[in-house]
């Protein structure tokens, strides 16, 4: 019920979205004295009530270590892959982030405004660069795999100059959940099991490894490991269970 009172609300504010921008709107507001756009000249379309673009989060910013960056740039490259004759996409690209996944997936942004407009992705709800979860996911479809950068704010600390087992497993849950749902659909996670082996310090740069294990019906098992930039030291490493939905049920429907 829930949802399909919102869809019938977004379709309203298109509808009276396009009113407001086309001429008839500028009458019924009182601007009929405005010229009429000439014959050859195609009606532009407001995106009212949609102003700014999104801010892309996993995108480089002055917070970012020269360790951050670097690694960035090493998977970047593995997006393209060269021949002799030409570029072309490689197995791997990066995956986009936003302070809202719903607002910003296809036919979404009008559903943000109606369903929890304020909400925010946990990850992403900090606007100071550095601050919190500083992170860029590559996916690799082929593989079946994703890795994550991830470099750790100082609002993230647990034991004293170290990062917080709750913020190690928040990572580790968006990574392996985002991969689960490249590969199986929405997904939703039931259950985490994850081995701490020895601290992150604040500040650093660790690599995220999700890989597929199976898949058994609407069940989609994941493992991670959580690993120093260079691979050498194993910090965490764990195992995710996630199960298939009907995208209904995240709006109670």
């Amino acid at each position: 019920m829930m949802l399909r009172q919102g869809l019938h609300l977004v379709r309203k504010l298109y509808r009276d979205g396009f009113k407001l921008t086309g001429l008839a709107g500028r009458q019924s507001l009182g601007q009929a004295q405005l010229p009429a756009p000439q014959p050859d000249r195609a009606l532009t379309v407001s995106s009212w009530p949609f102003s700014s673009p999104p801010r892309d989060y996993s995108l480089p910013n002055e917070s970012w270590t020269p360790e951050m960056q670097r690694l960035y740039d090493h998977y970047s490259a593995l997006c393209e892959a060269e021949t002799e004759e030409e570029k072309k996409r490689g197995p791997w690209r990066r995956l986009p982030s936003y302070n809202r996944t719903l607002k910003y997936a296809t036919g979404g942004r009008c559903l943000s405004k109606v369903l929890q407009a304020k909400a925010r992705l946990f990850t992403r709800n900090i606007e100071e660069p550095g601050a919190s979860f500083e992170y860029v996911v590559f996916l690799n479809k082929q593989e079946k795999s994703c890795v994550c950068v991830f470099q750790a704010g100082h609002l993230l600390e647990g034991p004293p100059g170290h990062v917080h087992g709750g913020a190690i497993a928040t990572i580790i849950d968006s990574v392996t959940g985002t991969l689960a749902t490249y590969l199986s659909g929405p997904v939703m996670t039931a259950n985490l099991n994850i081995n701490y082996r020895s601290p992150i310090p604040l500040g650093s740069v660790v690599l995220v490894h999700s890989a597929l294990e199976k898949v058994e019906g609407r069940k989609t098992s994941i493992s991670c490991r959580v690993t120093s930039s260079d691979g050498g030291k194993l910090h965490t490493d764990a195992t995710g269970l996630f199960v298939s939905i009907n995208v209904g049920h995240l709006f109670g429907a």
